[in-house]
């Protein structure tokens, strides 16, 4: 069954402090992760599983857990839309997208370099934000993507590990 667009606003806040180095962009929350409140909340997301094995941590259990495991290693999470139509979790439905305002985070941290996770979030950033530091396109974590292995995705994600 597909999904009706409808318009969606981001709802929660970025995760970065003075210390983030590299800064973790998606396109748009998913509909879990928007009820939940935080990023890559489906359990079949790979990104968390992803993201714990690159810093050489167990996987945090709670939305706590996750945040403190990205600031104390410098990474943070946002994504590049604060509100756009969306159908379900569907980013090649999106339309009338309206950025986040990134610059805040390039204020507040030396971002050393810019990943996004998938070619949606990569193609929206370099439209709203092509004076900024180039990004890394990296594989979508999604469920939706079984494209690639686990282990050409981990591999893929070691890039982060680069500048941290």
């Amino acid at each position: 069954m597909r999904s009706e667009p409808k318009r969606v606003t981001h709802g929660f806040p970025p995760v970065y402090d003075g210390r983030s180095r590299v800064l973790v962009l998606g396109s748009m929350p998913s509909p879990k992760s928007r009820e939940l409140g935080f990023y890559y909340m489906h359990p079949q997301n790979r990104f968390w599983r992803m993201l714990s094995a690159v810093l050489g941590e167990r996987l945090p259990p709670d939305i706590a857990g996750r945040k403190e495991l990205c600031l104390s290693h410098g990474v943070a999470l946002w994504d590049v839309l604060a509100e756009c139509t969306i159908a379900g979790a569907s980013d090649s439905s999106i339309s009338d997208p309206l950025p986040n305002d990134l610059d805040r985070i390039f204020r507040a941290a030396d971002i050393r370099a810019v990943f996004t996770t998938g070619k949606k979030a990569f193609s929206l950033y370099g439209r709203f934000f092509p004076e900024s530091i180039p990004a890394v396109c990296l594989p979508s974590t999604s469920p939706a993507n079984r494209t690639i292995s686990e282990e050409a995705m981990l591999q893929e994600y070691q890039r982060i590990a680069e500048f941290l």
